[in-house]
């Protein structure tokens, strides 16, 4: 019996009426009409804006072939069953009826990629039913609206698949019944196929004597000091402004390889992971040029990586400011790993900024600090922790500032076994980090308090919050207390006022030395501080001040203010080592090498 392609009455015996969910430009739903032949879907016919579009009409399935000719000119003459490789990945702007999708799949051996947002037409067409198992894994279907989402879901297909070019094939029908989301799909992929620019961009990295670096820029506020250290170390660099809302689009695929193709840099260097989405779309555009990203976390990372689990790659390292957390974060999953300590901007920290300094600063003993007491009640507010979990906190808290046990949870599991066991029934893994949190903050605090409140005999100077007012109100001795002061104006200044700078560490950093033991120094002012284990790396004995128990404070304090001598000799000691070893520029140029050791290689060719 001959087909009847043509356009029928709407009986039933020839046609069916259905409504797709997805709207159209104009925002009406479409119309869709399906043209059977002995029961068989042959035709669609949609009613759109009072107009009506035959998918094939007269010209039948040639019509739909026809889209194919530019990527297998001899579709009429050679066997369907003659399969080869594409040299890119053939991509389906419309199932069709079909005919297109079934050539593509018995005349090559790859994958195939169909964007098709209609519904109606998509389960009206029986397309998708009708393919055999093993040709339907092998196509990757993309049905959303949105056609950056849908451009977000190939580029993602196409990183699985080596990178290779997209072959788009654009079905006249669709173009026709919705330019702005299928011809600008048409549009992008075109440009992919003829520009290729993927290979284009991936090169080898680290031959040059100087890399060149791509800083991944946000609101962070370590950023200005890593640009500062390019300009000391004569590095080129290029920022590429990364902003939360603008990650994911498909212009940031073009901004980074613009960048990269005009730049042609080495390597990308991001802060706390600031830019990485947790999604794994930079980390996808990343692996697909071959381009090494360098994570320096200058806070907690496991606060923040938790988050991160689909963005491991041996094409990003990651650097630490506490060694006790490198094999932590080797264990998760992360193959290069690297400790890289704080350091220190010498032009901004330096002994003439405190010229201008306000008389109320002048001290013998000064702490700057936050007392965590309001800290800690809005997480444990905001927390909204279990009872089991509330009523032994402050227990645990004094408990876990006294250990030498650096992870929470480590700590919890050996030695409050039934609060661990309540920890770990928490919902998530982002609740029973906040709950670390929280615990950390208050041995924090209990600590910080412990230590600040041995300086009372020295009516010593407390810049920071309103809890200390609270901490101190039962005291007969009270500090001086004013407000807190801020990083790059005040501190700068501060710190050369004070006969003793007071320094005692965060306990979330039992190991690690925090950002004051170099800025202090480096404006030639004296540091009394907590020893901790990796100090001795960092400075010799006559370098720097320590105590190791919070009784030795006084005495300390006592002594250097009674030696000035001694004491000047050891702030002399700490600048001259602070700026030999300790700057951000000093930071870069290790990060670097490291990159380089990692990265550089003849070819591009991942590492291993």
């Amino acid at each position: 019996m001959k087909k009847r392609t043509e356009r029928p009455s709407a009986s039933p015996q020839t046609a069916d009426s259905a409504q797709t969910s997805a709207a159209a430009v104009s925002g009406e739903p479409l119309q869709v009409e399906v043209i059977r032949d002995n029961g068989r879907p042959v035709d669609i016919c949609v009613q759109l804006q009072g107009r009506s579009l035959t998918m094939l009409g007269s010209g039948g399935p040639q019509r739909e072939l026809d889209a194919l000719r530019p990527l297998l000119p001899d579709t009429a003459e050679q066997s369907a069953s003659e399969s080869a490789a594409l040299d890119g990945l053939p991509v389906l702007l419309g199932c069709g009826m079909g005919h297109a999708l079934r050539v593509l799949l018995q005349r090559t051996t790859g994958p195939v990629a169909v964007v098709e947002k209609e519904t109606a037409i998509q389960q009206a067409s029986g397309v998708l039913d009708g393919l055999a198992p093993e040709d339907r894994e092998r196509v990757f279907w993309v049905c959303v609206a949105d056609p950056e989402q849908a451009l977000r879901e190939l580029s993602r297909w196409q990183t699985a698949h080596q990178g290779l070019r997209f072959l788009p094939v654009a079905l006249s029908f669709y173009q026709r019944l919705d330019r702005a989301y299928y011809g600008y799909l048409r549009e992008q992929l075109t440009a992919s196929e003829h520009f290729d620019f993927w290979r284009r961009a991936r090169q080898p990295r680290f031959r040059g004597r100087t890399p060149r670096v791509l800083l991944l820029a946000s609101k962070y506020f370590l950023i200005g000091e890593i640009i500062g250290a390019c300009k000391t170390l004569g590095i080129d660099y290029q920022l590429l402004q990364i902003e939360d809302e603008t990650l994911a689009r498909a212009d940031f695929v073009q901004q980074l390889l613009h960048a990269v193709l005009t730049f042609r840099p080495d390597c990308c260097i991001t802060l706390n992971h600031m830019g990485v989405d947790v999604e794994g779309v930079l980390m996808d555009l990343l692996t697909r040029l071959e381009l090494p990203l360098a994570s320096w976390f200058v806070d907690n990372p496991h606060l923040i990586i938790h988050l991160y689990s689909r963005c491991i790659s041996p094409w990003t390292a990651l650097f630490t400011w506490d060694a006790d957390n490198v094999e932590s974060l080797r264990a998760a999953g992360f193959p290069h790993v690297a400790y890289l300590p704080l350091g220190t901007d010498p032009q901004r920290f330096n002994p003439q900024a405190a010229a201008a300094a306000p008389a109320t600063w002048r001290s013998e003993v000064s702490f700057v600090g936050n007392s965590m007491i309001y800290k800690v009640g809005a997480r444990l507010k905001k927390g909204r922790f279990p009872r089991a979990l509330l009523l032994p906190f402050y227990r645990c808290a004094a408990a876990f500032m006294a250990s030498d046990t650096r992870s929470v949870a480590d700590f919890l599991r050996e030695d409050m076994p039934e609060v661990y066991a309540q920890y770990m029934a928490l919902p998530d893994n982002e609740a029973r980090l906040a709950y670390e949190t929280a615990l950390t903050w208050q041995a924090t605090r209990l600590y910080r308090n412990g230590c600040v409140r041995e300086l009372l005999p020295f009516s010593p100077l407390i810049v920071g919050d309103g809890g200390w007012n609270i901490e101190f109100r039962h005291d007969v001795r009270k500090p001086r207390l004013l407000p807190s002061i801020t990083y790059y104006t005040d501190l700068p200044r501060f710190y050369p006022c004070s006969v003793i700078n007071f320094n005692c560490t965060s306990k979330q950093m039992k190991g690690a030395v925090n950002q004051r033991i170099f800025d202090a120094p480096a404006t030639g002012a004296f540091v009394l501080t907590d020893w901790r284990p990796q100090m001795d790396a960092l400075f010799e004995p006559h370098e720097i001040a320590c105590y190791r128990d919070k009784e030795e404070i006084p005495d300390l304090v006592r002594y250097y203010l009674d030696h000035p001598r001694e004491r000047q000799a050891v702030a002399l000691a700490g600048r001259k080592r602070v700026l030999r070893c300790h700057t951000w520029a000093h930071r870069l140029k290790d990060m670097l090498d490291e990159m380089r050791r990692i990265y550089a290689t003849p070819t591009a060719e991942a590492p291993r």
